[in-house]
């Protein structure tokens, strides 16, 4: 998104002075798991007269972190923010994170840390655990966006901003969807109703596969790390996915589609439903799909389930070697605020992790289906916590992929993805 105010149609596509011992409260009582060290714990209480400058590293900035380093200064507290760009996508911003965490620099406060991360980066001991600092602003945060931050019973990160999938509709061609199951149905009916995903080997397919499952009653591991993937609801799920590919319900160009791609098809006219994230609608509102298409929650997977989403978005933590604390939770205070989460989403268009926020009467004028979004975040749930998540989810999209496209039986797919999920887990 470009630095401005969103119109009524934009989408909610994210110190010296202290002294050591007021910096972090005691070392945590053990660590996470058997592998990490021992990690400090975050202090609320540390912000209150907090100096000094704090370094917050990511991603390139959208103008959402320029605008949270600006509203933050105007403050005066004592503190100054500033913001670097340490990557230019997802992918190198992890990169440059690594490195810089792996040799204890002591450059970056604060990390922006997609989701994903949260789990690995607590487990090697590179960030402090922030459960205090979660539950002094619990009440104001959406329960799911928390979930993102939590590994090992433990907090490692705070939400910035969150993310959930939709389900944008043709209404002038297509009712709006109740289930999984009736969408296919639909979709096979006629062949401008079929519906675009994205279903090439990547984290998209992971998601959309994931989306399902959980509104199955399924899951990947459980709390303990144990392996859960092989069960009816999996094989419902592929089921139900290669029956919609066979059937034509869903565009076989999906096979090759990420978000953008399945954009760009849906656009085109050709189909009555698209899965996607929040930021398609700009540009959809644009073409010539614009008029017809309506947005609605992720429906259920049957008339037997409840509907689920995936969440996606951003947290923000406070490196273990941070030069400055004390600061760092400073920045993180008003990020959370009431005043900075309304900004962030009016101005950037971000979805915001503060329950109230979605009930603003002035963000409901200017972002119209901002409810479905919020009904699609309450029902959200977080990816499988690993420290080895990429290799978790490399194996499920490629085992997806490859019974989604006919290349493997459901059977012999739903085992392989387990024993390749085992495999991975026993790299950590």
């Amino acid at each position: 998104m470009q630095l401005r105010r969103a119109p009524a149609w934009a989408v909610l596509a994210t110190t010296a002075a202290i002294t050591l011992t007021s910096c972090v409260s005691a070392p945590a009582t053990g660590p996470v798991g058997e592998h990490a060290p021992r990690t400090p714990v975050v202090d609320p209480a540390i912000a209150r007269g907090a100096t000094g400058d704090v370094t917050i590293c990511g991603n390139r900035d959208n103008g959402t972190y320029a605008k949270l380093t600006e509203t933050f200064n105007a403050k005066r507290t004592g503190v100054t923010a500033h913001y670097l760009e340490i990557g230019q996508d997802t992918d190198s911003t992890r990169t440059q994170a690594v490195q810089r965490l792996e040799g204890g620099s002591r450059g970056c406060d604060i990390y922006l840390m997609d989701v994903t991360w949260v789990s690995e980066w607590a487990a090697q001991g590179w960030i402090q655990d922030h459960s205090r600092l979660v539950e002094a602003h619990r009440a104001d945060l959406i329960p799911s966006t928390l979930e993102t931050a939590r590994y090992d019973g433990r907090f490692w990160a705070v939400p910035l901003y969150t993310n959930a999938g939709l389900l944008f509709y043709r209404q002038d061609r297509v009712p709006p969807p109740t289930t999984w199951s009736q969408v296919y149905a639909n979709a096979a009916a006629d062949p401008q109703h079929k519906v675009e995903m994205q279903a090439k080997r990547y984290e998209g397919l992971t998601v959309n596969f994931l989306e399902m499952l959980y509104s199955a009653g399924g899951s990947v591991i459980d709390e303990d790390g144990n392996v859960t993937i092989d069960s009816p609801q999996t094989r419902a799920v592929l089921r139900l996915m290669t029956e919609g590919l066979n059937s034509r319900a869903v565009d076989r160009a999906s096979l090759t589609y990420d978000e953008d791609a399945g954009r760009r098809a849906y656009e085109s006219g050709r189909a009555g439903y698209l899965r996607q994230w929040p930021s398609a609608l700009k540009q959809i509102e644009q073409t010539g799909a614009g008029p017809g298409t309506a947005v609605s929650p992720l429906p259920a997977f049957d008339e037997h389930s409840e509907p689920a989403a995936v969440l996606g978005g951003w947290n923000l933590a406070i490196a273990t070697e941070a030069a400055n604390p004390a600061g760092a939770v400073a920045v993180i205070d008003h990020a959370t605020s009431a005043e900075f989460q309304k900004s962030m989403v009016l101005e950037h268009s971000q979805a915001p992790v503060r329950a109230a926020t979605y009930d603003d009467p002035e963000v409901i004028a200017e972002l119209p289906f901002i409810p479905q979004l919020k009904q699609s975040v309450l029902s959200a749930k977080p990816r499988p916590k690993s420290p080895v998540y990429p290799q978790l989810s490399r194996a499920i999209y490629r085992n997806v992929y490859q019974v989604i496209s006919g290349q493997t039986e459901v059977e012999a797919g739903v085992r392989k993805m387990a024993e390749d999920i085992r495999t991975a887990q026993e790299t950590f």
